[in-house]
C-alpha cells in the first residue's frame, strides 16, 4: 500500500559549475545559470509504501508525515536561496534531481526500515523528477 503528501515551497537556485566559464554554464545550464539566481514555486509529493497497520488501519499516521516533511524539508528550503542558504548544497548543484535526492535523504532516515519512500519533485507544470533510492 502507497500513502502520499504533498507539501509546497519556494526556493531560488542557479544551476552552474564553478569551474567553468559564464558562457560554458549559460550554453548547459540556460537561463537557469543567472548569476543572479531565480525561483521556482516547487510540489514536492511524498509517496510512503509500506504494510498496512492492523490496529490503526494506516501505513503511516499522515499528521506524522506532514510534520516530517515540513521539519526536514519544506520548512528549511521555504524562501531560500538553495545555494547560499541550505549546506547540503554548497558543493552540489541545486538541480531538481538533486534537491528531490536531498528530500529523500533528508526524510527516509526519519522513517521506520520498513517502509519505501518515494519522492517526486515539480520543479514546474512541466519539469517533473522522482527518486526512490539508491
Amino acid at each position: 500500500m502507497k500513502v502520499g503528501r504533498r507539501e509546497t515551497f519556494n526556493s531560488a537556485h542557479r544551476l552552474f559549475h564553478p569551474d567553468w566559464s559564464d558562457e560554458k554554464n549559460l550554453e548547459v545550464f540556460g537561463k537557469c545559470s543567472n548569476p543572479n539566481y531565480h525561483g521556482h514555486n516547487y510540489v514536492l509529493e511524498t509517496w510512503v509504501e509500506g504494510p498496512i497497520d492492523p490496529v490503526t488501519g494506516f501505513v503511516i499516521d499522515l499528521k506524522l508525515l506532514k510534520n516530517l516533511i515540513r521539519t526536514e524539508v519544506t520548512d528549511k528550503f521555504d524562501h531560500r536561496n538553495l545555494n547560499l542558504d541550505i549546506d547540503e548544497f554548497k558543493d552540489l548543484n541545486p538541480t531538481a534531481e538533486n534537491i528531490a535526492k536531498v528530500a529523500w535523504e533528508l526524510i527516509s532516515v526519519k522513517l521506520p526500515t520498513q517502509m519505501k519512500l518515494t519522492v517526486r519533485l515539480w520543479e514546474t507544470e512541466n519539469n517533473i523528477v522522482e527518486y526512490s533510492g539508491k
